[in-house]
């Protein structure tokens, strides 16, 4: 009886591997897309190609967006985002139908289709209904100064932009948004205007590349920083 046993259960181990090796492919699959869809729909990365974000990002850096950030809460001054510009009316979707923007969502993802030909990445300056005005590089909220500093200060701007902008107000469910390299960014005070919240892809929250530069990219406190200069 126990010879008939041992022979029984070499060809169940053998089914066993099998069957693990059968089922690999199908298992990788499902880790594929999983992973395409992590990327898709919560969390992509994006390689930052121009100067207007400096210091905060250079050129060659890669960071992490989370694009849950504002389906729970709205955005935020100060937030540094990633947005998409397209053709038609603020908040349009540009195919039509948003199960096609979503096949189109994960076709870029799989690396079918070219992406960052119209994404962009800024920090919000001004929120939905508020007047923004540029005096002497000095960013004014409804004429109240937005305490922002330089990278030596502790800050996040290269270097204030001296050249007047407005007043102008923003309209409702859009975002003014600028670069922190002001007198080399293309923003919402020039060709890109005000952002539909719509347009919105997500939050930069960390670099993630080159190693020797990764961090992550918190928030401004301006009310802190407001009391330390007034102090």
């Amino acid at each position: 009886m126990d010879t008939i046993e041992e022979e029984d259960a070499a060809p169940t181990r053998r089914r066993g591997v099998g069957s693990f090796f059968a089922e690999l492919p199908v298992l990788v699959l499902i880790a594929f897309v999983l992973a395409i869809l992590l990327k898709t729909f919560l969390v992509q990365a994006f390689f930052i190609p121009s100067e207007s974000m400096l210091p905060t990002l250079e050129v060659g850096d890669r960071v992490l967006v989370n694009k849950l950030a504002h389906e729970f809460r709205d955005p935020e001054r100060g937030e540094v985002v990633v947005f998409r510009q397209d053709d038609g009316p603020p908040g349009a979707d540009p195919s039509g139908h948003p199960v096609m923007r979503s096949f189109q969502a994960l076709a870029s993802g799989l690396g079918f289709v070219q992406t960052g030909e119209k994404d962009f990445i800024k920090r919000i300056v001004g929120m939905p209904g508020e007047t923004i005005e540029m005096r002497e590089g000095i960013v004014y909220v409804d004429d109240i100064a937005v305490p922002e500093t330089t990278r030596e200060e502790g800050g996040y701007l290269s270097r204030p932009d001296l050249v007047d902008f407005g007043p102008t107000r923003v309209p409702e469910d859009e975002y003014f948004l600028m670069g922190d390299n002001r007198p080399n960014s293309s923003d919402s005070r020039s060709l890109l205007s005000t952002i539909h919240e719509d347009d919105l892809v997500g939050r930069a929250f960390t670099i993630v590349w080159p190693l020797g530069r990764a961090s992550i990219l918190g928030v401004p406190d301006y009310d802190a920083t407001a009391t330390a200069h007034e102090g």
